[in-house]
């Protein structure tokens, strides 16, 4: 069988220039007004050029805001559950022509990543983006401080990708484009792929969300978020290398593949939950594992927000589906992993485990039960937060579905 379709039923849609194409527009690109990004659209453009938001050729305009915010679809019709914006203060904007080409740069180096034809300019209700993507206006969430503080100017328009930022070099091998996760998959004979989404390491529940999904997929894609997190999570590179033992010691060989991609978090529950599995499709995955409070934060969402939301959608949005996992849990009982379709026992004879608990744990120098997390990936986390000088650490708190 083949593998999923990329979205919107086409081909990969990579819009990353190469050669001596790139090299022009590069030289070209020197001359036009530049525009410094934020971190997150560094992450979109990234993405873009590397096919993973197939299929876009750049930043939404009013219209595509609009249909995404309030029915998540685009002004053609096409399923997008989230925004897909570039935004500026209202003195830049005022400098940019309709119809101009501008340089999209780094926010931190100046590089160019990208060059942009202004099709529109136009203002936005964040608050009403807010309601709408993140059910909330509330400032404490991370994703509404974000839309509440970019630029008031949005500006919709093609772009032209020219740099991939930092990810091939600092990442390596664990950087893989939806083309390369494809020509793997295709190579070890995989048709039927889920993604396990993960901004943590690895514990024992994440473990067995992984294995059980492949007890009826040939495989499944270790995903790791590359780009920026909140404060007190777990760096890329360390995270990386913890599940990378995790793989070698407890997985059976060539059930697993481990990669990255350049996003920020959102923190939009179950929305984000849906864009998880639409670019998941483009990297040619099948199914998208959602366990409990998916791509959640605190207690803006209910644990199981976005399994619902699959339900919600019209039919033949997504060909990527849901594999839908209840909570899950070190029963002592049971003697082992188990979910709660499977465990008959009370909580008393639970170990709820989240990535937030062990964050915290681990931060604190506090024991962890070897039911929470496999010794060896422990070993390389306190390593970690060994070499943190005191001003490097942030306090965890535990709040929502963590506290449990």
């Amino acid at each position: 069988m083949p593998l999923v379709n990329p979205h919107g039923g086409g081909k990969l849609k990579a819009l990353l220039l190469t050669g001596e194409e790139r090299d022009a527009e590069l030289r070209r690109a020197e001359g036009l007004h530049k525009v410094r990004v934020s971190s997150r659209e560094k992450g979109d453009i990234v993405m873009l050029g590397i096919g993973g938001f197939t299929p876009l050729d750049g930043f939404m305009s009013r219209a595509d805001w609009e249909g995404v915010c309030d029915g998540m679809k685009m002004a053609n019709g096409l399923f997008w559950p989230i925004p897909i914006t570039l935004s500026t203060d209202e003195v830049v904007a005022d400098g940019i022509k309709t119809g101009s080409d501008i340089a999209l740069v780094d926010p931190d180096n100046g590089e160019i990543l990208a060059t942009m034809q202004v099709t529109e300019k136009y203002r936005i209700d964040k608050a009403h983006e807010c309601a709408m993507v993140f059910k909330t206006t509330d400032t404490e969430h991370p994703g509404v401080k974000m839309v509440m503080e970019q630029g008031d100017v949005n500006l919709a328009g093609p772009v032209k990708v020219l740099s991939q930022g930092e990810f091939p070099a600092k990442y390596g091998d664990l950087f893989l484009t939806p083309k390369q996760t494809r020509e793997l998959f295709d190579s070890m004979g995989w048709s039927k792929v889920a993604a396990f989404q993960t901004r943590n390491p690895m514990h024992r529940s994440h473990e067995y969300l992984a294995k059980v999904a492949i007890e009826t997929c040939d495989g499944v894609l270790i995903h790791s978020l590359l780009g920026n997190l909140k404060p007190g999570d777990i760096p890329a590179e360390v995270r990386a290398n913890a599940i990378g033992t995790l793989v070698d010691q407890y997985f059976v060989k060539n059930t697993i593949v481990q990669a990255g991609y350049p996003l920020d978090m959102r923190y939009a529950g179950p929305r984000e939950a849906l864009l998880h599995a639409l670019f998941r499709q483009n990297y040619g995955c099948s199914h998208l594992i959602v366990g409990r409070d998916h791509a959640g934060v605190g207690s803006y969402y209910g644990p199981f927000d976005a399994h619902h939301i699959f339900d919600e959608i019209p039919k033949g949005s997504l060909e990527t589906q849901p594999l839908k996992i209840d909570w899950t849990f070190w029963c002592y009982k049971c003697g082992g992993m188990a979910s709660a379709r499977t465990c008959p026992h009370g909580e008393g004879d639970r170990l709820l485990l989240s990535g937030t608990k062990l964050r915290k744990a681990l931060s604190e120098g506090a024991d962890v039960p070897a039911e929470f997390s496999r010794a060896e990936v422990l070993a390389i986390l306190r390593e970690y937060y060994a070499s943190l000088e005191p001003d490097q650490k942030v306090e965890v708190k535990l709040s929502g579905h963590s506290a449990r």
